[in-house]
């Protein structure tokens, strides 16, 4: 089986009993009884899960999950409490836990969902995604907005969809560049194949080659089996390289070779892999400058930059908040069993007066906290936050 789970636990009757539980299943297992304990480990050695209390010494679980999440999106995490309050799971769970479980933690019911986590992960690198892929005949003018400015993208979405053309996209954090992605894939001949988002900035330095070429037994710490990476589960497929200008110079030469050939070789390996990946990139940063200072390579903005499209911030398409509200009340309604329905007029002045410095993100934030927090079907200027600028 070989996968290897990290328990953190400071009561150690408990951790132990787990860990034997777990052993004895096959799982290689690592236990701390400190949150501080276990990010030390976490930047050197990979776990395919982590099982951690919410009340720890220190640091506490949540915030324990909320790290990891940050440096790793991907990574599979369980909760365990010993309060089973709808409060607390929905916490977890909204922070990015694959599940909870309520202390006194049943063996069975562990190994459980031990197992259904390892096989959700693995379907993940198989490209079926936690959340819903969009589906071919997507609406995404439904939810990017009616502006002149956002008519235009799409109109370039269409015209370069079906090209062979990589793709870069440019624009402040926040405006929809991931969306655009996605619209632009599901609307080439590549529809029904992967498409895989890679945010570079929340990878490690060093796990970002074996995470995107994948390694064979043994290439690093804690690889007991060989592992394909993004590129080669993305084969056929489209890759979104997230704020791409953060790569070294090192794995910048690496991406261009394989743009440029279309064969990857996994980390420790001898044998290269033929692929077939259209690249969609993204940046927040003025990387023309950055080929300028040496940061970035010339040869690989070329290589990514086919045709591009730069994305207006929402403070300059404020015709868009009143559409993009509606969507967001939709959904998140949906989501959080709420009945919100609408937005009244006071609040809708407040949202068109804002600035919006994190713009179509910061939107959705605004009115997902505000359909939490609302105590009937209209939200109203009392539900959002204090907004300045």
């Amino acid at each position: 089986m070989n996968e290897r789970l990290l328990i953190v636990e400071d009561e150690e009757t408990l951790c132990e009993s787990l860990k034997r539980v777990l052993v004895r299943e096959g799982y290689a297992v690592d236990t701390f009884n400190s949150a501080e304990e276990a990010l030390d480990v976490f930047e050197e050695r990979f776990y395919d899960l982590i099982i951690t209390d919410i009340i720890l010494p220190g640091i506490t679980g949540i915030e324990l999950l909320k790290r990891i999440k940050e440096r790793l999106p991907e990574q599979i995490v369980i909760i365990m409490t010993a309060y089973a309050s709808l409060e607390t799971a929905v916490e977890a769970l909204r922070s990015g836990a694959y599940d909870y479980v309520v202390k006194p933690v049943m063996h069975e019911e562990i190994k459980q969902i031990v197992k259904n986590a390892l096989r959700q992960g693995s379907l993940q690198q198989e490209n079926i995604l936690l959340r819903s892929q969009i589906e071919r005949h997507y609406d995404f003018t439904r939810v990017i907005g009616g502006s002149p400015a956002m008519q235009r993208i799409m109109s370039d979405v269409e015209r370069i969809a079906n090209s062979r053309d990589n793709v870069l996209l440019f624009g402040e954090t926040g405006t929809g560049k991931e969306l655009i992605a996605r619209a632009i894939h599901y609307s080439s001949d590549r529809t029904d194949s992967p498409f895989i988002t890679i945010n570079l900035s929340a990878i490690p330095e060093d796990q970002i080659e074996p995470r995107l070429f994948g390694h064979v037994k043994g290439a690093i710490a804690g690889a007991a089996t060989s592992k394909k990476g993004f590129f080669e589960e993305a084969n056929g497929g489209t890759v979104f390289l997230r704020e791409i200008s953060v790569l070294s110079k090192a794995l910048q030469s690496r991406l261009l070779r394989v743009i440029e050939d279309q064969h990857i070789r996994p980390a420790g390996g001898t044998q290269e892999i033929k692929v077939d990946i259209r690249f969609i990139s993204a940046t927040s940063r003025d990387i023309a400058a950055e080929v300028k200072t040496g940061a970035f390579s010339e040869d690989l903005l070329h290589k990514i930059n086919g045709a591009s499209i730069s994305l207006p911030p929402l403070r300059e398409r404020k015709e868009d908040i009143e559409p993009l509200a509606g969507h967001f009340i939709q959904k998140y309604s949906l989501e959080l069993c709420k009945s919100v329905r609408g937005i009244d007029s006071e609040a809708l002045q407040v949202l068109r007066g804002y600035s919006w410095p994190g713009n179509v993100k910061e939107l959705r934030n605004i009115i997902e906290r505000a359909i939490l927090v609302a105590d009937g079907d209209i939200i109203r200027g009392t539900h959002l936050p204090p907004l300045n600028g």
